[in-house]
């Protein structure tokens, strides 16, 4: 788990911006580690835990074999899985900036680290249970409304931290970010469905889990 933190460190410091340094990513994950209250800023790379089962949210270079055929999003039993980090990124066209807090609302896409395509949805059926799909799609200069989801924090807070129960609502089907337990035998043995359904389930609740979380910007810590 260390090295993949420190992979994740490099990894932010060769590609994100240069005010970032690579040690203040490295105690930005340690912070968490030690029990301190972390805050999900845009440029953090994270993993997200479904409450329920706690699978985490993955994506690899495999298509559906129904649907739209776009690159399929599941949800994966092992902690240990290089797939399941995404980079948290604003809607395009905001002054939003790498290091800023994110309130509760707010519209935010996720990036998938390991191929670079967005977290979408759209009205095609997920293979499993019928419901709204789930893929990744695009590139890194090719984004539409389809990767917009509104983060809607659950309880009292107004400002995404790590370990905060939270949905997520697409923009365009208006679906909340779902799974369940139900598995793929073929194009994913042993991995479970990821889906978007019409109504607010208890089953439809989200975790930020492991990741390196970039360290909030001067700026908004005196807010």
């Amino acid at each position: 788990m260390a090295l993949g933190f420190f992979a994740l460190a490099i990894f932010l410091f060769l590609t994100l911006d240069p005010d970032v340094s690579p040690s203040s990513t490295a105690s930005a994950s340690a912070a968490s580690s030690e029990g301190v209250e972390v805050q999900i800023t845009y440029g953090s790379v994270i993993k997200l835990m479904h409450e329920k089962t706690k699978f985490r949210l993955h994506s690899h270079d495999v298509p559906y074999g129904s649907g739209s055929g776009q690159q399929s999003v599941t949800g994966f039993p092992s902690v240990d899985d290089a797939n399941s980090y995404w980079i948290v990124r604003p809607e395009p066209g905001t002054s939003a900036k790498q290091g800023d807090t994110i309130k509760s609302g707010t519209i935010i896409r996720l990036l998938h680290m390991r191929t670079r395509k967005w977290l979408h949805s759209h009205l095609h059926a997920s293979p499993i249970s019928g419901n709204l799909e789930v893929s990744c799609f695009g590139g890194e200069n090719e984004s539409d409304t389809g990767d917009y989801w509104r983060l809607l924090i659950e309880g009292s807070g107004k400002t995404w931290k790590q370990d905060q129960r939270f949905r997520l609502q697409h923009i365009d089907t208006s679906g909340y970010f779902h799974s369940h337990d139900k598995k793929y035998s073929r194009i994913a043995g042993g991995q479970q469905e990821v889906c978007g359904v019409r109504e607010k389930r208890a089953d439809n609740v989200w975790l930020v889990a492991e990741g390196v979380y970039l360290p909030v910007t001067e700026s908004k810590q005196a807010e």
